[in-house]
């Protein structure tokens, strides 16, 4: 029986991560490290049998997707997939300027419901550089207001 070698499961991991790079999901890459971590364990074990070698990677992998999701992914959330209501407030700067009649550009520092740069328009008008604040959502555009 076929029993793969500590430079099968490196090859493994480097596939795995890699993949990410097709899948970009930040989740292949936890599989990938876990299985060059059993790599290195059979560096050290080389007479661990196939059986153990793949409960080793399923725990690894297990407990990588469960730190990414428990402590690392929290740290990388935004505010996507809030309601229009929760956005009310958020300053922004101005990328070009705005009159009531030509509608602009705003940046944010963190993506809001999903882009950090947004069409908005404004009921007066205002430089570009200027910080605003979101008034409302409606439908693709946003409302803003000079932030005081």
């Amino acid at each position: 029986m076929f029993s793969p070698e500590w430079w099968h499961w490196m090859v493994l991991g480097l596939i795995l991560t890699m993949a990410e790079i097709a899948i970009p999901a930040f989740f292949m890459v936890w599989f990938g490290i876990a299985a060059a971590g059993v790599g290195a364990i059979l560096l050290a074990m080389p007479e661990l049998p196939v059986a153990g070698q793949i409960l080793l990677w399923a725990a690894l992998s297990a407990a990588l997707v469960g730190l990414w999701f428990r402590y690392l992914k929290p740290r990388t959330m935004t505010s996507v997939g809030t309601s229009a209501a929760n956005v009310a407030g958020e300053v922004g700067i101005l990328i070009t300027g705005i009159t009531p009649d030509i509608r602009a550009q705003v940046r944010f520092q963190k993506p809001i419901l999903g882009a950090d740069v947004w069409e908005c328009y404004a009921d007066t008008t205002i430089r570009a550089g200027e910080r605003v604040r979101i008034v409302a959502v409606e439908g693709s555009y946003i409302k803003v207001e000079q932030a005081r």
